[in-house]
């Protein structure tokens, strides 16, 4: 079963209290609760012996596409939440840093790009550790069960609009420079340490 992660930082510059209660109170946790509602209906379905297993409609079939939808928004959510709260300098992630100078020829080119990724998605812009191939990819998704399996995120920027629309309304600019400045760079420094240990 999944339980709620507490929010470190109810407040960053940019982001108010207010956007953060809501997004982690109601929505992340809102995600946890259905998720855990889920495995228990799937495991009752289960074990009834009745499930139907029919491409337009059962309820096996909602049951399960749900069930990535949620477990996935508590994960890119945890990271989220987990991120925030820092000085956003880059130079406290020198392992990080160093592989995305390596792939992109610098931080503020792959930010830049990540940024304008960002803002044509619907739902999250992430950086992950694609373990397949042992480097850093950057992907979007418009929900939350559209990504690529295996991938590890280690940055992940929700951009749907209850994340910004209370602080900056139809900006979705400004937000993510609000974003980049409260990055915690050494949170995501260690994210990246562990991920890039595991190849497949």
């Amino acid at each position: 079963m999944y339980e709620v992660k507490p929010l470190t930082k109810k407040e960053v510059p940019g982001i108010s209290e207010k956007t953060m209660t809501i997004h982690h109170g109601k929505l992340y946790t809102g995600y946890v609760n259905k998720a855990n509602e889920i495995l228990e209906k799937l495991k009752a379905l289960r074990a009834s012996g009745k499930a139907e297993g029919n491409t337009t409609y059962s309820e096996l079939r909602a049951l399960k596409d749900g069930e990535t939808f949620a477990i996935n928004g508590i994960y890119l959510h945890e990271n989220y939440f987990d991120l925030l709260g820092g000085e956003g300098d880059s130079t406290k992630a020198p392992e990080l840093s160093a592989a995305m100078t390596k792939k992109w020829g610098s931080v503020d080119t792959i930010v830049n790009w990540f940024s304008t990724c960002a803002m044509a998605t619907r739902g999250w812009s992430i950086l992950c550790w694609d373990p397949y191939i042992g480097e850093l990819r950057h992907y979007n998704g418009d929900a939350h069960n559209q990504g690529v399996w295996g991938c590890i995120p280690i940055i992940a920027i929700d951009v749907y609009e209850h994340a910004y629309f209370i602080d900056h309304g139809s900006d979705r600019k400004s937000y993510l420079e609000a974003f980049w400045k409260n990055l915690d760079w050494a949170k995501a420094e260690e994210i990246y340490k562990k991920a890039k240990e595991v190849k497949l």
